[in-house]
């Protein structure tokens, strides 16, 4: 089947969401970066999520979650198949000391929310930009917190659309892991359990979380976040920088001279760019100190043809 007729199948389906043929996903990533999907589905409910699942996996259609675009590089050639973008499934609802909250909620809501309510436990995640679902894949964390001190259950879909529960333990919640990525599942809500704290505490913790986070990373230009995962022993970003890699890259991407981790869009760069300047980074730290750099990020999609 073409697109074209995923497109008109997925019309009976999503009667409420978005849903778009060859839509750009440069307007979905924080990098600004990558080609066009062949459909994008953004639902508006869990059935609609659940209908678009299976539909992939009943027409082996390629299905990509592209979460709120933090921690992801797509290709300037565009993906094939169907994009999922869960962004309008972002409730988040606060009872007593627990907390549920959509797999497309951004986690820095979560967590403010959370803190407003003088629930502790959750603040790390201020200043994440990242969805429920992401941070919940990757075990996200941040200044000696992580999701899985504070996590009780995740409903996730297989890839065959089934919905299912899963609980911490059998989350398998390790560095920037879990069984979400070991299984290709789809985060749909988790459910967290935090402490009753002082205000004022918490109010002092966020304030100084966000501090540190505006003063040492560039958010004034588009990324992916750390690009690298951490090294046994080391920092990625004290090795990039010791390398002398801050302000090198190709075309408009470079590493960022505020934090090494980071790799920016500084001038309309493309994903080539982008996915060059990672290569380069990796190829450098590895001359110098013989590290073997991991990517945090993901890349996905497909290279821009060209007429050469």
């Amino acid at each position: 089947m073409s697109k074209h007729q995923w497109y008109k199948d997925l019309q009976r389906k999503i009667k409420h969401g978005v849903l778009r043929i060859d839509e750009p996903l440069c307007k979905y990533t924080m990098t600004k970066l990558g080609g066009s999907a062949d459909i994008l589905v953004i639902p508006t409910t869990i059935d609609e999520t659940e209908a678009t699942v299976r539909y992939a996996y009943e027409h082996d259609i390629p299905l990509l979650l592209l979460g709120n675009g933090s921690n992801m590089v797509v290709r300037d050639g565009g993906v094939r198949g169907i994009v999922l973008h869960l962004s309008k499934l972002n409730q988040i609802k606060i009872e007593g000391t627990s907390v549920h909250a959509e797999g497309g909620a951004n986690i820095f809501d979560v967590s403010r929310l959370s803190g407003a309510k003088s629930l502790t436990g959750f603040e790390f995640a201020c200043g994440i930009p990242g969805s429920v679902g992401g941070a919940m894949a990757m075990n996200a964390g941040a200044y000696g917190g992580e999701i899985k001190d504070i996590i009780v259950q995740v409903t996730v879909l297989t890839k065959e659309g089934k919905r299912i529960v899963l609980s911490k333990d059998e989350l398998e919640l390790g560095y920037r892991q879990s069984i979400i990525t070991k299984k290709g599942y789809y985060v749909l809500s988790a459910d967290f359990n935090l402490q009753i704290g002082s205000q004022e505490e918490i109010n002092a913790k966020m304030a100084d979380l966000t501090y540190q986070r505006e003063s040492k990373q560039p958010l004034e230009f588009p990324s992916a976040g750390s690009v690298f995962k951490r090294p046994p022993g080391y920092y990625a970003g004290k090795l990039i920088q010791d390398s002398g890699l801050q302000g090198k890259g190709f075309g408009g991407a470079e590493v960022s001279v505020k934090h090494a981790g980071f790799i920016v869009n500084k001038n309309n760069a493309t994903a080539t760019d982008y996915i060059q300047t990672i290569e380069m980074v990796k190829s450098e730290v590895k001359k110098n100190f013989g590290v073997d750099l991991e990517l945090e990020v993901k890349i996905v999609g497909e290279e821009k043809e060209t007429n050469d």
